[in-house]
């Protein structure tokens, strides 16, 4: 089996591999300014792991020429990834031509340097996608390949690519630990290769509950005391997992930006939730934000809690609420992502003042920042690379894969960290 690494290596974000020169798993993009994308690929066929920008944000350029590959995904990471393009393409204000302020510069085949796609690419998606369940076996450009719930957000997978010679698990993001939202993974198929993530191979997550009782105690706490508190959160997934949360312990919150998308989206497929009563119960408690910045600042004056995005502080809802509730030591900002640095979020984080829309703010309110991470920690990894002891193990999506590997290699793994545009022969 050939395996080229088209982005993800050694990074995280842009997640592509293609297997024996058919076979394409993801192909993501890399957030920032201007946006990375993996390299080029013409595949016949493609499958994707989960619907988060960094493994599916480049998948609608695949159809910008003459190609049209099949795209295969679970039911969610389909409905996920329309979801994140039309968001992709409102952003940079691209038109189904590929048109954006009269620039004629492109990538690939349409859209810009920005967004590599139009919206007509993202219409020939429906054309070409085909979903699956959970280990339901089926074939793409001549491999059998099966999904695994992969425990990261719903709808996520591991892949199992089979050529007839050689048995790839292809990991993607996963956790090994129970959500409130989806189950912990427990897949662990046979495999001569394994492509593992390794986001957090350095760190070891609190225990997810201590983490839950420290984020109500503190939320309840601030409500008690007449505050507001905002709670920013990814769309996908964390949104939702705040939900979750907040119904448990009656804590009365409002959701606002893109996640109240994909939670009325989520509804609609209960079994790729852990508790589908739980998430109907959550949703019903939470009150969606209808309105504008009006309604907004409203909001942010009442004794309420609202999860709203973006989860970096680099857009959204956020750039309403933060404002509304910077100046008063009674509220409180608590973060519930990573915080990537250079981003508003992070610098929040580290210097107690927020950039709004260009404008820097010092934050009298408390600013608290939680653990609620939806990938494995080092434990987790270790965990599931014990049941691999004598397969190839190739690490990637992170920031210290070729340490990660180094490490697995002195226990006695066959473990390597391919770069960018590497290949590898299993």
């Amino acid at each position: 089996m050939d395996i080229r690494f088209l982005g993800g290596a050694g990074e995280v974000g842009r997640s592509a591999i293609l297997v024996n020169d058919r076979l394409l798993l993801d192909y993501g993009m890399k957030s920032g300014n201007p946006p990375q994308f993996p390299g080029d690929a013409d595949p016949d066929a493609v499958v994707v792991s989960h619907g988060h920008l960094d493994h599916v944000g480049a998948v609608p350029s695949l159809l910008s020429g003459d190609a049209r590959p099949s795209i295969h995904w679970t039911p969610p990471t389909y409905e996920l990834t329309l979801t994140l393009a039309r968001d992709t393409l409102k952003l940079h204000g691209v038109s189904a031509s590929g048109a954006r302020g009269g620039s004629k510069r492109r990538r690939r085949f349409g859209g810009t340097m920005r967004c590599p796609f139009t919206e007509t690419d993202v219409q020939r998606v429906t054309q070409v996608s085909k979903t699956h369940g959970y280990r339901e076996t089926f074939e793409a450009a001549g491999h059998e390949v099966t999904f695994f719930d992969a425990g990261h957000i719903p709808g996520s997978a591991h892949v199992l690519v089979d050529d007839g010679e050689t048995r790839l698990f292809y990991t993607g993001d996963f956790h090994t630990a129970d959500q409130q939202l989806v189950s912990k993974t427990t897949a662990r198929p046979d495999a001569d290769a394994v492509i593992c993530e390794s986001t957090y191979s350095d760190v070891e997550h609190d225990d997810r509950s201590a983490v839950e009782e420290q984020f109500v105690e503190s939320v309840e706490r601030t409500l008690w005391e007449g505050g507001t508190v905002v709670i920013t959160a990814f769309a996908i997934g964390r949104t939702q997992e705040m939900m979750l949360i907040c119904e448990e312990y009656d804590i009365p919150c409002y959701v606002d930006g893109m996640g109240k998308q994909v939670t009325e989206m989520l509804q609609q497929y209960p079994e790729f939730v852990r508790d589908a009563d739980a998430f109907r119960r959550a949703k019903s408690h939470a009150r969606f934000v209808t309105g504008r910045d009006g309604q907004r600042r409203r909001i942010a004056e009442q004794n309420t809690a609202v999860i709203t995005t973006s989860g970096m502080l680099s857009g959204g809802p956020a750039m309403t609420y933060i404002p509304a509730v910077r100046a008063n030591p009674t509220n409180k900002i608590a973060l519930t992502g990573y915080q990537v640095e250079g981003t508003p979020g992070r610098r929040l984080l580290d210097t107690g003042r927020a950039e709004i829309d260009g404008r820097v703010m010092p934050v009298s309110a408390g600013v608290e920042w939680y653990d609620f991470s939806a990938h494995a920690d080092r434990d987790g990894l270790l965990d599931l690379l014990s049941e691999y002891g004598d397969s190839r193990v190739l690490v990637n999506h992170g920031d210290r894969c070729a340490a990660f590997a180094g490490e697995l290699a002195d226990e006695g793994y066959e473990a390597s960290a391919p770069e960018p545009g590497d290949e590898v022969v299993v």
